[in-house]
């Protein structure tokens, strides 16, 4: 078999030619083109990689402040107010006034436990119910002592009381 003499017309030389030029500069911008599209991807990429880690940082960061903040409002959870409310004071035909009086001697026998956070009220209750129950009132000539109906802590500590003869 004979390879046929093309190599004597100078048409094909050139056509060949062009060919292998044209092959080799079409190889090179696609090389380029590639080259220059897997750079801007690769940059990109590494764009976003920093941005997620700085993300996920600032996430944390975020994260253990809530943590913190949460903390520190439960220790500053203190109470705030207190409220004394005697129920049935119409039982015993009892002026507002005696009332009123009653409920603020009540108010600043237990006035201790204002400023301080509610679990330590709160374990101590029995306490403070004891401070109540153990006072005793005098209203128009006559002896009543106290006993804890309903007592509600948090930072308003709201207390019912009722009133009986001693």
């Amino acid at each position: 078999m004979r390879i046929p003499p093309l190599y004597r017309r100078p048409g094909w030389q050139r056509f060949f030619s062009g060919m292998a030029v044209g092959g080799a500069i079409s190889w090179c911008i696609f090389l380029y083109i590639y080259g220059v599209w897997q750079e801007e991807n690769t940059e990109l990429i590494r764009k976003q990689q920093e941005k997620i880690v700085d993300l996920n940082n600032e996430k944390k960061i975020w994260q253990e402040e809530y943590k913190e903040m949460n903390k520190r409002n439960m220790e500053q959870l203190t109470v705030q107010k207190i409220q004394i409310k005697i129920t049935n004071s119409e039982k015993y035909k009892l002026d507002s006034l005696s009332v009123l009086e009653t409920e603020n001697s009540v108010r600043d026998d237990i006035s201790m436990m204002l400023a301080k956070d509610l679990e330590t009220v709160y374990k101590s209750k029995e306490l403070y119910k004891k401070i109540i129950e153990n006072k005793q009132v005098k209203m128009n000539e006559k002896r009543y002592k106290l006993k804890v109906q309903e007592m509600v802590i948090y930072t308003t500590v709201t207390v019912q009381l009722e009133i009986q003869f001693e």
